[in-house]
């Protein structure tokens, strides 16, 4: 089944304080949404991608993917990142019918191998995510106070990319539209309709890169894998 990936690459990043939203922040010399872009260029399902962009920076996004071998289409984001997903759905064609992926441009590690994997699933299951175990203890706090420990055992943390049939993630988010529900990531949207959302193993260097420690990071893990 082919597959359409929204590459969201519109948020400011604050946290990163690179002064420019993340995303366009050099890792190894070349924007983070660059390296995510190249990624499902490079994956035999997908057949085109649309990345949202600030709206200051469409034209530039439009010039800084132009060797991009794939149809790529790029349009204005939202203020918040589901509506940015939703400018990205729009965007897509509305004969459309396969899969569409969900994509954070700031995991610039995600690989042709979990792009695959997630479209896979997601054809039997109709949604699928990778996630990984929870490492930590992690504690139920109110007010500065430790107030429990939470069983980790049945705790995941969530990746991109994220995988749905179209009509799915369509009628999700037509839904949390109306009810004016606030989404995290997108199987949250397929959740609250009461759909069911497969989890596949993420990896631990697909990293969200959100803190100028990350960046140093994916550096070393650039360097790394040139020296291997």
């Amino acid at each position: 089944m082919e597959a359409l990936a929204i590459i969201v690459a519109a948020g400011r990043g604050e946290r990163m304080e690179g002064g420019v939203p993340k995303a366009f922040l050099p890792l190894g010399g070349v924007p983070l949404l660059v390296h995510s872009v190249r990624v499902f260029a490079a994956a035999p399902s997908v057949t085109a991608i649309v990345v949202v962009a600030p709206a200051d920076r469409v034209g530039e996004v439009r010039a800084m993917l132009a060797d991009i071998a794939k149809p790529v289409t790029v349009v204005a984001g939202g203020a918040q990142r589901q509506d940015s997903v939703r400018a990205g759905l729009d965007a897509a064609p509305t004969s459309f019918d396969g899969i569409f992926l969900v994509h954070d441009a700031a995991r610039p590690f995600a690989d042709v191998a979990i792009v695959e994997s997630v479209i896979e699933v997601a054809v039997e299951m109709g949604a699928a995510i990778p996630t990984l175990p929870v490492a930590d203890t992690i504690k139920r706090m109110e007010h500065g106070l430790i107030r429990g420990t939470i069983d980790r055992g049945s705790l995941a943390a969530a990746q991109t990319p994220q995988a749905f049939v179209a009509s799915l993630l369509r009628r999700a988010y037509e839904a949390a539209d109306r009810d004016g529900a606030t989404l995290t990531d997108e199987a949250m949207a397929v959740e609250r309709l009461g759909g069911t959302v497969a989890a596949v193993p993420g990896h631990a260097v697909n990293r969200k890169l959100t803190t100028p420690d990350d960046l140093v990071w994916a550096e070393d893990v650039l360097r790394r894998r040139a020296a291997r």
